[in-house]
């Protein structure tokens, strides 16, 4: 059985449901974690009995995704951590606190900063409790069974939109077809977007949760990062560029329900096999290949610029322009040098924008087509039924551009998340080559393969950038052991020879040890 989220009228958003047994307890805990984060605060108050310990267990099992995960209660200890791949989760019980002084003895700030926080009995914390935060109010009903219980869901401050807005997913995951689906918690990617998987018996979907991205401060003429960029700040161009490769008989996912202005999707599930295999992962070369052979097809074909959304309503891709190769390349100078310990003065930045500018006069006056932008192993599934160009299934795309064939190339043949040996990159680049050149007898091969170098160039500075970024502003360290591999696929692109002046930068201004990691 679904449950079913009635909004209580009032000016302040308010839901209330039934949970009529334990199962019913564990389903709404399975709705809710995909919408927490770590900083999120959910209070659970009620009497005693009335189920605030068996929700917290169901969230803190939902948040870990192991249903058998012992969860002791926090009743003598007042709080338990926990650990997971998404991030801490702390669980608290206030029952025996005599005095929200207390709180400072359990580290209470730092609890509701860096940890997703389940409080029972938040009334004990008084004014400690953070403006920002879900509560859920639960009462005995046994009016309606005996183990049946009501349930009040309040969203306050950032929670407010927040509720609503699982409130409008529910209504897509019921008109999708998969109401009383599971929920399973899926790991997003460096984005604000996040996922769960929906398994209804033998189907299965994917709800997006994508909230319009801030466009952030002005960092250049008026305009934030994500602009000068062309990121998407919205679905639309997601669903755009996937209705657009389905319509070239390529494996994007099939939208199934939708909210444009709230950035909500219900999606096809395309599976988690993906391109790698092992510990560490490493590339399988077959799929390597037929990755290869998709940007090779679809290189080879002309593309529309303008897709279509839904009627009456369009997206233009937007050109990969000089500004916006340059905006990304000045992550290295604004986020990886100072990582680095190194920083550069005007001069410096100046000297980096003229040869840059310098080198991409080629790939500006170089035939244009759909650049996906993420083209690397997170975003390539394998779909082994499938035949043809269809197996390999795409996702993450949402930032595709108008731009250089290149582009895509480099970013599948030196994956940021696993290790393309240079033999297996060479193999890559000569059957991508093979297949333009029978396709189209006058492709440029020499002139391809400086472009790639080029765009190999242009895309591990920026990842350098970025993943320093997502450590120092977002808090993310996992992503700097990316970065001596990014910093291997710089220096073989810097070697190629048509790159002399921009090699000769990076080597006196990176530290020396950049260049042999």
């Amino acid at each position: 059985m679904s449950l079913v989220l009635e909004r209580i009228p009032g000016a302040v958003p308010a839901f209330k449901l039934v949970l009529q047994d334990l199962a019913a307890t564990e389903q709404l805990a399975a709705m809710l974690a995909p919408w927490l984060s770590t900083g999120d605060v959910v209070a659970l108050s009620g009497d005693l009995g009335a189920g605030k310990t068996a929700l917290a267990r169901a969230l803190v099992r939902a948040l870990s995704g192991d249903p058998a995960l012992e969860v002791p209660s926090p009743t003598f200890s007042l709080v338990i951590g926990y650990e997971f791949g998404r991030g801490k989760v702390a669980h608290a019980d206030l029952y025996r606190l005599q005095d929200p002084d207390e709180l400072e003895e359990i580290g209470w700030d730092e609890l509701s900063e860096d940890a997703i926080l389940l409080v029972e009995w938040p009334d004990r914390a008084e004014e400690r409790m953070p403006a920002d935060r879900l509560d859920i109010a639960l009462e005995l009903a046994p009016d309606l069974g005996p183990d049946a219980r009501r349930a009040v869901l309040v969203g306050s401050g950032a929670f407010v939109e927040r509720l609503d807005r699982l409130h409008i997913s529910e209504f897509l995951i019921e008109t999708s077809g998969f109401a009383g689906a599971d929920r399973h918690y899926l790991q997003g990617d460096a984005s604000s977007r996040s996922y769960a998987r929906l398994v209804r018996g033998s189907r299965s979907a994917v709800l997006m949760n994508a909230p319009r991205r801030p466009d952030g401060p002005p960092v250049r003429r008026g305009l934030p990062y994500s602009r000068l960029a062309h990121l998407a700040e919205d679905v639309r161009p997601f669903v755009a560029m996937a209705r657009a490769l389905r319509a070239e008989g390529l494996s994007a996912p099939e939208i199934y329900a939708a909210d444009l202005e709230r950035g909500l999707l219900v999606l096809e599930d395309l599976g988690a096999d993906g391109v790698v295999s092992g510990t560490p992962p490493e590339p399988i070369r077959e799929r390597y290949e037929a990755a290869i052979e998709v940007l090779a097809a679809l290189h080879g074909r002309s593309l529309p610029s303008v897709l279509h959304i839904a009627p009456q309503v369009e997206y233009v891709l937007p050109t990969y322009t000089l500004e916006a190769f340059l905006i990304e390349l000045e992550l290295l100078l604004d986020w990886y040098l100072p990582f680095r310990g190194a920083q550069v003065d005007n001069i410096v930045r100046e000297e980096f924008l003229l040869l840059w500018r310098s080198a991409l006069s080629a790939v500006l006056n170089a035939p244009q087509t759909w650049v996906l932008r993420d083209f690397h192993s997170p975003n390539l599934i394998w779909l082994k039924d499938r035949e043809g160009l269809a197996k390999v299934g795409l996702i993450d795309f949402q930032d595709a551009v108008l731009g250089p064939a290149a582009y895509d190339v480099a970013s599948l043949a030196q994956d940021a998340r696993v290790d393309v040996s240079e033999t297996l990159e060479a193999q890559l680049l000569s059957h991508y080559v093979r297949l333009r050149e029978e396709a189209e007898p006058t492709f440029d091969a020499m002139r391809f393969g400086h472009l790639y170098a080029l765009m190999g160039a242009q895309r591990a500075t920026k990842i350098l950038g970025i993943f320093a970024r997502l450590n120092a502003r977002d808090g993310k360290p996992h992503y700097l052991r990316h970065l001596p591999r990014i910093r291997r696929y710089l220096a073989r692109c810097l070697s190629h020879p048509e790159l002399g002046s921009l090699r000769m930068w990076y080597e006196a201004v990176l530290p020396s040890r950049d260049f042999h990691t």
